[in-house]
């Protein structure tokens, strides 16, 4: 085991990542605790003959004191307040740079505090296709980039499979945060995200909208229905006085976790393709 002290800043900042990544938050004591001579010292306790009834118990060791945890960080509360604050901060920029620049400066979503980074938008900034999916996963927030690692391999290999480049479109979430453990984001937190994507969406212009998976899809097209039940029609998304035709299919994650349903992302990828020819 390497100590400590011998890591560089790096390796050290690393290391912590990993353990935030694996869900390691406390640290339960100060020091190192020897369990093995704790447990070696009980069972030689156990063995020694029985004290006289004459003489005086030996005191007792006084119970180790309880080690007070740090404190919890200042999180920001959603309310309706960071609502409002959400949607002037969007309709202040004037192109995707700048709503990048208040989207960074911009503290109103607890989401923000536990992520590592914010994950924008990437790609053409005025595409014919606009890519959204949910929200970052660990290798997005790691990497600053929506749709990395495998995700993003494959989300690269369904787009080709109909004749597009992900560097001719712009390719988004409609959470710009990692939410803690990959949870769904909650309600009021969607709350909060939405004046951010639409105003993508807005300064994007886009003809077309591909949105990946179920969160996304229920979030765009204000749906209660699940994914399958989304899939595979155009609708119409209603962003900034314009209406934008839309088309929800499976998220990557969706076919990473049940390969089965790669048949059905290629009916809708071609039905889609066929839509923007029409």
């Amino acid at each position: 085991m390497i100590p400590v002290r011998d890591l560089s800043p790096a390796e050290l900042a690393a290391l912590l990542h990993f353990h935030a990544d694996a869900g390691v938050e406390w640290l339960l004591e100060e020091e190192a605790v020897d369990r093995i001579a704790e447990f070696e010292a009980m069972r030689a306790a156990r063995g020694a003959p029985a004290a006289s009834v004459d003489r005086p118990a030996p005191p007792r060791p006084e119970p180790p004191r309880p080690v007070a945890a740090a404190p919890l960080p200042a999180v920001a509360i959603p309310d309706g307040q960071a609502v409002a604050e959400a949607a002037f901060a969007a309709e202040s920029a004037r192109s995707l740079e700048e709503l990048r620049v208040a989207m960074e400066a911009f503290n109103g979503c607890n989401l923000k505090t536990s992520a590592r980074c914010l994950v924008f938008a990437e790609g053409n900034p005025k595409p014919r296709v606009m890519v959204i999916g949910a929200m970052p996963n660990a290798d997005d927030d790691r990497d600053g980039r929506p749709f990395s690692g495998r995700q993003g391999v494959l989300l690269d290999r369904m787009l080709a499979g109909i004749g597009l480049d992900r560097a001719g479109l712009l390719v988004t979430n409609v959470v710009p945060w990692r939410p803690p453990g990959n949870r769904p984001p909650s309600p009021r937190e969607a709350d909060i995200c939405r004046p951010f994507v639409e105003r993508q969406i807005a300064l994007a212009e886009p003809e077309r909208l591909l949105i990946l998976g179920n969160f996304a899809a229920r979030f765009l097209f204000r749906a209660s229905e699940t994914i399958h039940q989304l899939r595979g029609e155009w609708r119409e998304v209603a962003v900034a006085g314009r209406s934008i035709p839309a088309f929800a299919t499976l998220h990557p994650q969706d076919l990473v976790s049940a390969p089965i349903s790669k048949r059905l992302a290629w009916q809708d990828l071609l039905a889609f393709r066929a839509g923007l020819t029409a």
